[in-house]
């Protein structure tokens, strides 16, 4: 096999730390990519397959529709909240239906039906600036967004905010902190997303590693 062959048919792939990593290693494994427990266990960022055909790169959520969108990595595993957020240009080809939440706004169970105009101007703390802007845009809502990088729950509590937007799975969060959910926003799940460039140069090597997550999805 060429040298030229080989750098088609090898890919790297963004992949999410946190909550989305075990099961989108057990979903490649379903597909066939083998990776070594020890190695996506450790500190390693860059490791690779058993095959050596894959690179895979462990990154912040927030940075891997970054990191594809500029052509580094080939491929990535990413949150629906992240890619609204980003809003990236990534091709989308498949939902990975896993990560399974909702994005949703929450406040204090003594409040949370108030309405929202009632308050004048809402103060919204989150992780997500720009969806909890377009969120309330479209309702005709003025919100001031504090926006924090984690611990969004404790907003509310001492005072900074009346009411916050984050990713709900269970929502004992929520309830350890005194919150309840006031409405969802959007349904949220991993997707794979793949840089245009590489669609194109590497079609048959991306072509077959979504075929094969999209067949671990339906065995």
């Amino acid at each position: 096999m060429s040298d030229s062959k080989q750098s088609e048919e090898t890919l790297s792939v963004a992949l999410s730390k946190g909550r989305l990593q075990d099961a989108t290693l057990e979903l490649l494994g379903r597909a066939g990519v083998e990776v070594d427990p020890a190695e996506a266990g450790s500190r390693k960022l860059i490791f690779r397959d058993r095959s050596g055909r894959f690179q895979f790169f462990m990154l912040k959520p927030v940075d891997v529709p970054t990191y594809v969108e500029y052509g580094v990595a080939d491929l990535g595993v990413a949150g629906w909240d992240v890619l609204l957020e980003s809003e990236a240009d990534v091709h989308q080809p498949l939902d990975l239906a896993i990560g399974r939440c909702i994005l949703a706004v929450a406040g204090p169970g003594s409040t949370a039906r108030e309405n929202y105009r009632e308050l004048s101007a809402v103060r919204i703390a989150t992780k997500y600036p720009r969806i909890t802007t377009d969120h309330f845009t479209r309702q005709g809502v003025p919100v001031e967004i504090i926006t924090l990088s984690g611990s969004v729950e404790l907003a509310p509590r001492l005072g900074l905010s009346e009411r916050i937007v984050d990713l709900v799975a269970t929502g004992r969060t929520l309830a350890d902190n005194g919150l309840e959910v006031i409405e969802s926003i959007c349904d949220v799940s991993a997707r794979l997303i793949v840089n245009r460039a590489s669609y194109q140069v590497k079609r048959q090597a991306v072509s077959r590693f979504i075929q094969g997550l999209a067949d671990s999805l339906n065995p």
